[in-house]
């Protein structure tokens, strides 16, 4: 990966209206088929990038000023015309909350359809694609399922549901913007499960933005440490779990001793078990919280 030209490759500075310099130039890159974990406390700007990536700030009153290359393409200079055939298509969101995120209105099949139409005008494979993006997160395919409202699913089926939109079009960037902190802890490990399994089915890149040090060490490939709307650290999981380099971030893994104190390769597949033996004060969030808590 190190020696490929990134997918992605961001240059950003973001100011709002009322809160200028929102983001102070962050620098960070995303090769083809690499997890990159996004890390920092609430209003420390991580949503705001995910917005900028998709040109979506105006909505805000933000104002993104640099220089976002995907594929080459400056998406800041882009015409909106093409901007939308990009988002969805080449480039998939997952939001926070499915809960509003679906619409309650409509059927999760006819959800997924419009997904599939917004970007594509063969009917003939309409039904098939939405098949095949359910069976692809472990959701029923059969029609009794796909007829269901999102209140008659589960929190954790919804999400399915919001991954399966996203994949739809088999984008090869996906934005995952703290995809698990409404979800329940077994719920959060199964939703973490199959982001790692569809990132090696697929190859799709994903942005994971998280809070939650946990949940990004343990399917992140390398890991990006945001402060105050900049990024102080980016580096290999491995090593910047065991050889930070950043005060901040020798602070978050200080909340976590039991996993400073392991070795990285073995901690790493072992978190779900670490999570479940130790109970709640290793749960996903404690690190960026107790941070917050100290500050």
């Amino acid at each position: 990966m190190a020696n490929s030209t990134p997918l992605l490759s961001v240059n950003l500075r973001v100011d709002y209206p009322k809160r200028p310099c929102t983001l102070k130039a962050v620098c960070f890159d995303i090769n083809a088929g690499e997890v990159l974990g996004l890390v920092g406390e609430s209003g420390s700007g991580k949503s705001t990038i995910a917005l900028a990536i998709l040109r979506l700030l105006s909505f805000k009153g933000g104002q993104a000023q640099g220089q976002i290359l995907f594929r080459g393409s400056d998406l800041l200079a882009v015409p909106e015309r093409e901007m939308k055939t990009i988002r969805g298509r080449e480039i998939g969101l997952i939001l926070q909350s499915p809960t509003s995120s679906l619409n309650p209105a409509l059927r999760i099949g006819t959800q997924l359809a419009e997904a599939w139409r917004s970007h594509s005008k063969n009917r003939r494979q309409q039904d098939i694609a939405v098949e095949d993006s359910l069976a692809r997160v472990g959701l029923p395919t059969d029609r009794e399922f796909r007829s269901r409202y999102p209140s008659q699913i589960s929190a954790g089926q919804a999400q399915r549901v919001l991954i399966a939109m996203a994949m739809m079009h088999s984008p090869s960037l996906l934005i995952a913007d703290e995809p698990t902190s409404s979800l329940d802890v077994i719920t959060q490990w199964e939703i973490l499960r199959l982001f790692s399994a569809l990132n090696r089915r697929t190859g799709s890149a994903l942005l994971y933005i998280s809070h939650d040090l946990i949940s990004v060490a343990s399917i992140c490939h390398r890991i990006a440490i945001l402060r105050d709307g900049e990024i102080v650290e980016c580096g290999e999981t491995e090593s910047l779990l065991t050889r930070p380099r950043h005060p901040y971030t020798e602070q978050l893994l200080g909340c976590l001793p039991w996993l400073s104190a392991m070795s990285v390769p073995q901690a790493l597949p072992n978190v779900l078990n670490q999570l479940t033996a130790r109970g709640s004060s290793v749960m996903p969030g404690a690190a960026t919280d107790e941070v917050t808590r100290r500050a």
